[in-house]
């Protein structure tokens, strides 16, 4: 098993790594950001100068140097859209973002596996092919038509829940169920396929053959060992959530971290960008890892590698 880990926190670091030198060359390629800091109207020696500042005028390979010892003392830089250390605005806005990425994977839960048990239990049957269906739709609807389509119906026609905003409880309950939508069809498949398997094992057959009711051989049996990959995947499709929070928070008007890297990256403040991108590449590979860590622990098989 400290094989197996070894290797995954190997592949983890070198996700990261190839993620910010992508996004931090991306980032240069883009726009000029001396030109978005001094204006339109600023003088060339202006510009030369914040570009002498900021260490611009430099290989981009020391930027990228210089950016990353920087930022391992936490050191973000500083937003001139915000005028404010990037390092505060991510600690003040994230905690709601995940808030909302843990709502909605929450909801996911409570609809895939109830729905993942129901539709292995009717394997071939009608109900198993209507939520499969049902599942493939949702999983191809766009989040922010869902979220508009949301906004008419609940917000606007009949006024149940808030449109904008998370100033109370009720306004996480739109973007979160929307969010959710990214989780859900994946959860339910894994459900269905691990409760499958599992009503098919040889000692599902024996509590059947010793008189145990269907609901203590689901609930008791199956489900635990049904539960593993469900566990594995919750973990991964968290960290989708949370990156497909950027479009959903936009849609919702919600001023956290994703409506922070959209507005950022529509007024080049590279600063923010690369802040967000690192903070979510190190959420989506640190779950990951999660995942790989309870796959190991859960699974037998694993701990010998």
């Amino acid at each position: 098993m400290v094989r197996y880990l070894g290797r995954s926190l190997l592949l983890a670091i070198l996700v990261c790594l190839t993620v910010l030198v992508a996004s931090f060359a991306l980032t240069r390629i883009s726009g000029n950001l001396a030109i978005n800091i001094a204006g339109p109207d600023a003088s060339p020696q202006a510009i030369a100068q914040i570009r002498h500042q900021l260490g611009l005028d430099q290989p981009l390979s020391v930027q990228f140097l210089t950016w990353a010892d920087h930022a391992l003392h936490g050191n973000l830089g500083e937003s001139y859209l915000f005028h404010e250390k990037v390092s505060h605005l991510i600690a003040t806005h994230f905690p709601k973002t995940l808030l909302l990425g843990l709502t909605a994977i929450a909801i996911a839960i409570v609809f895939a596996v109830p729905l993942g048990i129901v539709a292995a239990l009717n394997e071939g049957r009608l109900v198993d092919n209507l939520i499969g269906t049902v599942a493939l739709i949702g999983q191809a609807v766009p989040s922010f038509w869902l979220g508009l389509l949301l906004i008419v119906w609940f917000g606007i026609d009949l006024h149940w829940l808030p449109i904008a905003g998370t100033e109370t409880w009720r306004g996480y309950v739109l973007p979160a169920f929307v969010l959710s939508f990214v989780a859900i069809p994946v959860m339910l498949r894994m459900t269905r396929a691990g409760m499958v398997d599992a009503m098919r094992a040889d000692y599902i057959r024996t509590a059947r053959a010793k008189g145990l009711s269907r609901t203590s051989i689901v609930c008791k049996h199956a489900l635990r060992n049904a539960a593993m990959p469900v566990v594995a995947v919750s973990a991964v499709q968290l960290g989708f959530i949370l990156g497909g929070s950027v479009v959903v928070e936009v849609v919702f008007n919600v001023r956290e971290v994703g409506y922070l890297a959209w507005e950022s990256i529509g007024k080049g403040d590279f600063p923010v960008v690369l802040a967000v991108v690192l903070l979510f590449a190190m959420i989506f590979v640190g779950l990951n890892l999660l995942a790989d860590v309870c796959g190991a622990l859960l699974d037998p098989r694993l701990r010998g590698t």
